[in-house]
């Protein structure tokens, strides 16, 4: 389960799961009885219906299970989940006036996600567009899509050499963080004021190109190092953070501004629109 992603639904809110590899989206069942049915207490409309489907031995929730996905209060719990042919099996037996236009959404939204992995290209387009959304700049918004893809050529580099996602790669990556930045994602975050959001999100131009250069860097002298435990894939973190580094000092050194900046992408955006209406 690689994406965790919230969909909308005529401005309502589905929390979705990628399986990347079955090629298939997972919907939160709640998320979906709440859009159809409008129930004010929509986890307690699927017990009733669980139940009662189940009493009629309907295998739709027999087969269901459940993923964890991120609740209102922000921590991760299990949530029972369907794939799209359930959830149009499951929308047999809800009365719904957007019964149909739900159904029509659910198949654009699998045609979307196909055609983006069928070409990438198309990803990146739609990511431009949520970025532009947000209010992004387009400079902030190219450099943006350029650390992505840097980090992917990273994280493919650790994968190869058996690191595991999660844990090791957090702490890798908090190695690179501290080396270039003083800071681990956690101090950074603190530093901004964030609490859930992305931290690369919420980045200047400038740390977003220091950062990108710790991890390409990284990634070169773990080609060149050859790694093979986690304590050699530390030292390359650090060797990768410290070439970022001696950039960040000597720029500072050169214009007297700080790169690690406190300011998160709400004031950035803020600050941009100031300045168009000077």
């Amino acid at each position: 389960m690689s994406e965790k992603i919230i969909q909308a639904f005529e401005s309502q809110a589905i929390r979705t799961k990628w399986d990347a590899e079955a090629e298939k989206w997972w919907f939160s069942i709640v998320d979906v009885i709440a859009v159809l049915t409008e129930s004010v207490d929509a986890t307690a409309y699927w017990r009733k219906l669980k139940q009662r489907m189940k009493a009629e031995g309907n295998e739709t929730v027999t087969n269901c299970h459940g993923l964890k996905m991120r609740a209102n209060d922000g921590k991760l719990r299990m949530t029972d989940v369907a794939d799209t042919e359930q959830l149009l099996r499951l929308i047999q037996s809800i009365p719904s006036k957007k019964a149909e236009p739900f159904k029509l959404w659910l198949a654009q939204v699998g045609s979307e996600r196909l055609d983006q992995l069928a070409d990438p290209e198309l990803s990146i387009e739609q990511a431009m567009l949520d970025y532009k959304r947000l209010g992004y700049s387009d400079n902030w918004i190219n450099q943006r899509l350029k650390s992505i893809e840097i980090r992917k050529e990273l994280t493919d580099e650790w994968k190869k050499r058996g690191l595991q996602e999660g844990v090791e790669f957090a702490f890798l990556t908090d190695v690179i963080y501290k080396t270039w930045a003083g800071k681990t994602a956690k101090e950074y975050k603190q530093h901004k004021g964030l609490k859930k959001e992305n931290l690369r999100d919420n980045m200047t131009n400038k740390e977003l190109v220091i950062n990108m250069l710790a991890e390409l860097s990284t990634k070169e002298i773990s080609e060149v190092v050859n790694p093979q435990s986690l304590t050699e894939h530390e030292n390359v973190a650090k060797r990768g953070g410290g070439v970022a580094k001696e950039a960040r000092l000597k720029l500072e050194a050169e214009t007297g501004r700080k790169v690690v900046s406190p300011q998160n992408a709400r004031q950035l955006r803020l600050s941009n629109k100031d300045h168009e209406n000077d």
